[in-house]
């Protein structure tokens, strides 16, 4: 029978010890070699490719703009502070940022698809397609005919969607909208590319459209009737509950639906008068 004995103590501290002793060396060398890899020049940024429909900015701009800012290499570089340092630069909306081995990025861009310019004439701030307000070289722009928004940038999406609302509404006075603008007291005011000023004041889309309707519809008549054409017009305030008040050049009147009644029972009197004759 065969009976094994215990290792003495201080064998098994010494067997203890050399384990951990190996694998304190072991670690020890991985951390050099981890240390070495990351610091290694072959893992250093140098190459980034950039991707999407640019119309406003050229990859090779974006690469020498952007390129100092990021910090790391393909191991440690933090993606979002490359995200947020592709986004700075105007014309882009969104970027998209992923690592490629060894040493390369890879970047999705979107950029901002111009559809107003925003604010005082002179300024760099433009309205892309999402009622979003962004900063850039208003001189880079092909179109010249954009509208102007105007109000609290909060409020821009507001904007954009009662100009998409408003421009056909308007079309038949055969002027597009040069500006439109949302007051701080919430009223509407819209600018025709005839110079022609509209005050359609606060309230509903609903009502608001039920105004810019009866003007359209009414307005050939009432301009006729003065010796002008619609192109006449230079001003109307839509903010009467039963009418509007226009000025057009050379004529200032009122047309309201009590008066236009009042106009269609004096001809109807005058038809039967005669009539009787």
């Amino acid at each position: 029978m065969n009976n094994t004995l215990p290792a003495p103590l201080d064998v098994r501290l010494m067997n203890m010890t050399a384990t951990v002793l190996f694998l304190g060396c072991a670690l020890a060398v991985l951390a050099v070699g981890g240390g070495w890899l990351l610091r290694h020049p072959a893992f250093s940024i140098g190459r980034i490719v950039v991707e999407g429909d640019l119309v406003h900015t050229s990859a090779l701009s974006l690469r020498a703009n952007v390129a100092p800012q990021l910090v790391g290499n393909f191991f440690t570089i933090d993606l979002q502070a490359a995200r947020r340092a592709f986004e700075q630069v105007p014309w882009v909306r969104q970027a998209y940022v992923r690592r490629e081995f060894p040493s390369g990025l890879r970047v999705q861009l979107q950029e901002h698809d111009v559809v107003a310019y925003w604010g005082a004439e002179g300024s760099d701030t433009l309205v892309n397609s999402r009622g979003e307000v962004f900063e850039a070289d208003a001189g880079d722009l092909e179109q010249d005919n954009l509208p102007r928004l105007m109000g609290t940038p909060e409020r821009s999406a507001e904007l954009l969607q009662m100009y998409r609302q408003l421009a056909p509404a308007l079309a038949p006075l055969g002027s597009g909208i040069d500006s439109l603008q949302l007051t701080g007291n919430g009223g509407w005011r819209v600018t025709l590319d005839s110079g022609a000023v509209l005050e359609l004041g606060s309230g509903s889309t609903q009502l608001l459209m039920q105004r810019v309707s009866r003007l359209v519809h009414t307005l050939p008549d009432v301009a006729q009737r003065q010796g002008r054409r619609v192109d006449a017009l230079e001003y109307a305030d839509l903010r009467h509950e039963s009418g509007y008040a226009l000025r057009l050049r050379g004529v200032t009147t009122v047309s309201t639906d009590a008066q236009k009644a009042a106009a269609l029972r004096a001809a109807s009197r005058g038809r039967r008068a005669g009539q009787n004759n």
